[in-house]
């Protein structure tokens, strides 16, 4: 029997991205959100004995991804992105400083439209919730079993996603932050940047989706 799911947050980048990283299985745990410092990351797994299972991004921002040619050459596995985010996150669009360079897109990318089947590997399932409005191809990681949700940059504490960058839409930000406070309130949150919240929490005090 699988023991019960790990989670482990690597702050990187200097834009103090959380990379996620979730398992049961040692031989296939999820790294979510691998923005930077690809080092860390792969130090992390090494001496956990983890294996990776699959990548995925909550969206296609360079501060987001910008570990991945590292980690797939050390660690290949599939790289799932939203289909809406795809072209923009390995082009020269994507360079923001102090990111000047992207990544190439892996060759083991997996686009995901947003009625794609939930994800799972290494006894974790996970519903892919499409959230437009950061991006137009941003994605939830929504773990049922164990209500745990990672917003990415949809949703912080006490705050939201900027929908100021291209791309960006506050009447699509609007509609996919009702899609998160439907699900459970003692879900736990861990954003794509900043504390851990819940969504009790946030229903409460964020202003943005404030009862």
């Amino acid at each position: 029997m699988l023991s019960l799911m790990n989670s482990e947050i690597i702050v990187v980048g200097s834009f103090e991205v959380n990379c996620v990283v979730l398992w049961k299985d040692p031989r296939a745990a999820w790294v979510i959100d691998p923005g930077a410092d690809p080092e860390a990351i792969l130090d992390f797994l090494s001496k956990n004995g983890l294996e990776v299972a699959l990548y995925f991004l909550t969206h296609g921002h360079i501060d987001h991804v910008s570990a991945l040619d590292a980690l797939l050459a050390a660690r290949p596995a599939p790289v799932h992105l939203h289909t809406d985010d795809v072209t923009f996150a390995f082009s020269p669009m994507n360079r923001f400083p102090p990111y000047l360079s992207v990544p190439a897109r892996p060759s083991s990318l997996v686009p995901t439209p947003a009625d794609a089947p939930p994800l799972a590997a290494g006894g974790i399932t996970a519903e892919m919730i499409h959230t437009p409005g950061h991006t137009p191809g941003c994605q939830c990681l929504w773990v049922k079993e164990d209500k745990l949700l990672l917003s990415g940059d949809t949703l912080f504490a006490g705050s939201v996603g900027r929908t100021d960058l291209p791309g960006g839409s506050s009447q699509a930000l609007q509609r996919s932050l009702r899609r998160l406070t439907a699900l459970p309130s003692d879900t736990l949150v861990i954003p794509g940047h900043g504390p851990t919240t819940t969504l009790a929490i946030e229903k409460h005090d964020n202003p943005y989706l404030g009862e």
